[in-house]
C-alpha cells in the first residue's frame, strides 16, 4: 500500500552530513566537468559514471575528479561494483546491488523510477534513492516525467534519502520539494 507520509528513515536535514546537491558525470559533461565541479556548492555530492571510457582511462579520470572533489569537500560515489569502489577509494557505490552484505561499509545510492525498483532498493539496504524523471530529460528522451502525485507516493516508499533527478535545477527543485525529499541531482545544470 502506498503512503503519503515522510519516511522515518529520512536523514534529519538539520544534522545530516549527506549532500543535498549532486552532480552526475557522463560523456555529456566531460568537456566541462572540472568547471561543473567548481560550480557545485562546497560539500555537494558527485556520482562518477563515465561508462564510455575504457577502465584504465576511466580510473585516471576518476583520480582527477577525486582530487578536485576532496579539495572542495564533495562526497564521491562510483557507479560500478562495491569492490571497484573500495579499490578506487570512493566514498560509496552507485547502482543496483542485490544485498547490503555486498556493499560492505560503503554508502549506497541507487536510481529508481517505479515502485518495483524502490522495493528492490529497500531490500538491498540502499541509503540514497535517486528518483527520476521528475521533469523531461535528455537522459530518457520521450519518457513521461512523474507527476506530483506519483512523485510523492514513490518518495514515500523509499527507506532512505530521496534525491530528485531528471531535468532538475535549483529553481525546479524549489517548486517540487516536499518533506520527503532531501535534495536534487543533475547532469546539465552545472555545465
Amino acid at each position: 500500500m502506498l503512503r503519503d507520509q515522510p519516511c522515518s528513515l529520512l536523514p534529519n536535514p538539520k544534522d545530516s552530513a549527506l549532500p543535498r546537491i549532486w552532480l552526475f558525470t557522463d560523456e555529456r559533461n566531460e568537456a566541462v566537468l572540472e568547471q561543473a565541479i567548481l560550480r557545485l556548492p562546497r560539500g555537494s555530492g558527485i556520482i562518477f559514471r563515465h561508462y564510455h571510457l575504457p577502465e584504465p582511462v576511466r580510473r585516471a579520470r576518476f583520480a582527477t575528479v577525486k582530487k578536485l572533489a576532496r579539495q572542495r569537500g564533495h562526497m564521491l560515489l562510483l557507479a560500478g561494483s562495491p569492490a571497484l569502489a573500495r579499490r578506487w577509494r570512493a566514498d560509496g557505490v552507485h547502482g543496483r546491488m542485490a544485498r547490503r552484505a555486498d556493499i560492505g561499509g560503503l554508502l549506497h545510492s541507487v536510481p529508481v523510477h517505479d515502485a518495483r525498483e524502490i522495493q528492490q532498493a529497500n531490500r538491498s539496504g540502499a541509503d540514497i534513492f535517486f528518483l527520476s524523471p521528475i521533469f523531461a530529460t535528455r537522459s530518457h528522451p520521450g519518457q513521461r516525467p512523474l507527476n506530483l502525485v506519483q512523485t510523492r507516493r514513490l518518495a514515500a516508499l523509499c527507506k532512505g534519502a530521496v534525491i530528485y533527478l531528471g531535468g532538475m535545477d535549483r529553481q525546479r527543485y524549489r517548486r517540487r520539494r516536499n518533506p520527503m525529499t532531501h535534495g536534487w541531482a543533475a547532469i546539465d545544470a552545472f555545465c
